[in-house]
Formats: C-alpha cells, sequence, structure tokens
C-alpha cells in the first residue's frame, strides 16, 4: 500500500486507537476538528503512523503536535506530511510550528530547517 497523506474529518473506531498509539497525552474530546481546527494525518495500510494538529486563521497557519509513531520515523513521513499539509493550504502564506511537546527539540529543529522553516526562540516560521 502507499502512504497517504488525508485531513481527517471523521474519525473511525480505528482512527481513535491510532490518534492514541500517536498522542497517548490526548482525550479523544479535545481532537475535535472543524474548518479552523484540522488534523491531518499519515495512513499506511489502514493506520495512522502520524499526524499534526492545525490551525487556521486568515493567511496564517500553526502547527502543533507533529508525531510519527516511533517504528515508523526516519523515513519521510513528517516530511510527507508537513509538505502536503502547506500544499493544501495555498491561501496560507505564514506558518508557525511551536516547540511544544517536541520530544528532542535539536532533532526537530534539524528536520524543520530541512522544510525550510526558520528557528525561532518558541518554535519555526516559515513564510
Amino acid at each position: 500500500m502507499k502512504l497517504t497523506i488525508l485531513r481527517l474529518v471523521s474519525f473511525s473506531d480505528q482512527d481513535r486507537i491510532d490518534l492514541g498509539k500517536i498522542w497517548p497525552e490526548y482525550s479523544p474530546s479535545s481532537l475535535a476538528v472543524d474548518e479552523t481546527h484540522r488534523i491531518y494525518a499519515a495512513r499506511f495500510n489502514e493506520r495512522l503512523l502520524g499526524a499534526v494538529r492545525v490551525t487556521l486563521s486568515g493567511s496564517q497557519g500553526a502547527l502543533d503536535s507533529l508525531r510519527v509513531r516511533e517504528i515508523t520515523r526516519r523515513r519521510g513521513v513528517g516530511q510527507y506530511l508537513i509538505e502536503e499539509v502547506v500544499r493544501d493550504n495555498p491561501d496560507i502564506t505564514s506558518w508557525w510550528m511551536a516547540d511544544v511537546g517536541v520530544e528532542d527539540r535539536s532533532t526537530m529543529a534539524a528536520f524543520m530547517q530541512a522544510l525550510g522553516f526558520t528557528a525561532l526562540e518558541k518554535g519555526w516560521e516559515k513564510h
């Protein structure tokens, strides 16, 4: 099967299980989505491998809680996920990724720089 990136507009029972593995710190009720608050996920073999939360406001987009399941890391899933989020939201001209909840800031900094983001005090931005 091919890795696909999708915007989750509703959650299947399996999606809820997978999101619980990706984000054990979030309760299912805290993952509500609408036109402003979105969740994008990477799916492979009917399972979610990674996800990111997206908040849109005018021409600005904020990303947070980017996480790829540990067994799948370092295979391009996170890069593909962020690239597709940006591509799916062409009206957003300024992106911000908060460093809240980042497990390893130096690894994340290298990852974000590779995607064209610039490091700031509490995260990364891209225009």
